[in-house]
């Protein structure tokens, strides 16, 4: 950019954070939820143990060693008309996601809130092309059971998978597809 008396800037543009990230979306989505009565659903804290705080001020201590307590389950869990609701999210650069960025332990969990009559599934969002699916956690078993692979095709989860469409409230109504998966069971319970 050219400036008068002959200053020349050079700007670089970032595309890095072309907009929200998948978590920003799904917790903006959630605020919506809960702002208008339709579900109670929150992100998860990571479990933690606190090993040294540096206490420079009495209202301004600084955690400075922590380690994970325990590995931590999925992202997000609530209640949506009834029922449990719990997943995972992630994203990935790829046009395929790596079953990498899933651990086992998150897999069986889901799998038992399946078992117990909960609502389990992934999100995840493929960043190059902007688009994020909801896949159910029956439709993720049944890859890992029927595959080697170590990801997933994106075309698996065109196929297999909802597409979530982003909106402007919520920006990501991820809900709409629970609700039409599901309104048969969820009506026949009340």
């Amino acid at each position: 950019m050219n400036y008068p008396n002959g200053i020349k800037k050079n700007y670089k543009i970032s595309t890095s954070n072309r907009g929200m990230n998948l978590e920003e979306d799904i917790n903006e989505s959630n605020l919506y939820y809960r702002n208008n009565d339709i579900a109670i659903i929150y992100k998860k804290p990571t479990p933690i143990t606190i090993n040294k705080v540096d206490y420079k001020s009495r209202t301004d201590a600084v955690i400075t060693e922590a380690h994970f307590t325990i590995p931590s389950t999925t992202d997000y869990n609530g209640i949506y008309k009834g029922k449990y609701i719990d997943f995972e999210a992630k994203e990935t650069r790829k046009d395929y996601f790596p079953l990498a960025n899933i651990h086992k332990h998150q897999i069986e969990h889901l799998q038992k809130i399946r078992e117990c009559g909960g609502i389990g599934f992934i999100i995840v969002r493929f960043t190059l092309k902007n688009e994020t699916y909801l896949l159910e956690i029956d439709k993720l078993s049944n890859f890992l059971d029927n595959s080697n692979r170590k990801s997933i095709p994106k075309k698996y989860f065109e196929q297999n998978g909802y597409l979530i469409k982003q909106g402007y409230r919520p920006c990501l109504d991820y809900l709409k597809i629970i609700k039409e998966r599901y309104n048969e069971e969820i009506l026949e319970e009340k």
